[in-house]
């Protein structure tokens, strides 16, 4: 069964409505995973996407904070949803689509602005978060799965615009990538963007902050799609619509494209 998936760190899927019903209208993926969607279950604008097509819809909501939501054309049930580091945080929702493929859909947390556990508590939080993330898949080896999401970490020096300017800034610290390193390597996942575009800068976020961030492209690539082995040879026509960045009132996240043929 083809499919197409894409992730998107949304920044509010109520305030970002049209533009979720705009990617859905032109792009049309089969799933669309969604983060930081700010927003109680029941408040997440569903007739409109229903009307569009996207019948499906597993969810955690916040008022106001993180929240992760996965729609869908395809049936799928709810699997899981994960309260790792025991933060109280809706960031992880999991669900199986009718061909037996289960996909994951991670928020994890940004971790604050100075990389330093001992300074600074979220950043603590988010090493915590990973690493309960390692132990679940060390526990629960995952099959036929993929894993999608905003994991605000971007692991290579092509990922980031700067490697000597960030490598002390929290996303792209030796200590974070270490720990998404052990998480990939803990469920046997594979990168499939970068197993579809190996090589060269790509990014999927650029800061509110840049006045013309298109220009200056101080991007980096928290956004990522994964696979586990047995089934990341079926991934392809990978792909970041950084168009969207520049869409009207954007999220300062660019949606990310994988198909998987099942």
């Amino acid at each position: 069964m083809p499919f197409t998936l894409c992730t998107w760190n949304i920044n509010s899927v109520r305030l970002r409505e049209t533009l979720v019903s705009r990617l859905l209208q032109e792009e049309g993926p089969d799933v669309l995973c969604l983060q930081e969607c700010k927003s109680p279950v029941e408040k997440i604008p569903l007739e409109a996407f229903r009307a569009l097509g996207y019948d499906h819809m597993i969810a955690r909501g916040q008022k106001g904070y993180n929240g992760v939501a996965i729609l869908s054309r395809l049936p799928i049930e709810e699997v899981c949803a994960h309260d790792h580091a025991n933060l109280g945080h809706a960031r992880h929702i999991a669900g199986r689509l009718e061909n037996g493929v289960t996909i994951h859909n991670f928020y994890v947390p940004a971790g604050g602005d100075e990389p330093d556990r001992e300074k600074n508590e979220k950043f603590g939080q988010k090493l915590d978060y990973l690493t309960h993330m390692r132990d679940d898949f060390h526990a629960n080896r995952p099959e036929r799965a993929i894993l999608v999401g905003d994991l605000n970490i971007a692991p290579r020096e092509d990922d980031v615009w700067s490697h000597k300017q960030l490598v002390k800034v929290v996303s792209h610290t030796p200590v974070e990538v270490e720990h998404l390193v052990q998480v990939q390597d803990s469920g046997d996942w594979v990168d499939v963007t970068r197993q579809d575009i190996p090589e060269g800068p790509l990014y999927s976020w650029w800061s509110y902050r840049a006045k013309d961030w298109e220009a200056a492209d101080r991007g980096r690539r928290l956004d990522h799609v994964w696979a586990t082995s047995d089934i990341a040879t079926a991934a392809h026509g990978s792909r970041v619509l950084k168009a969207a960045r520049g869409w009207e009132k954007p999220s300062d996240h660019a949606p990310v494209f994988a198909s998987f043929d099942l």
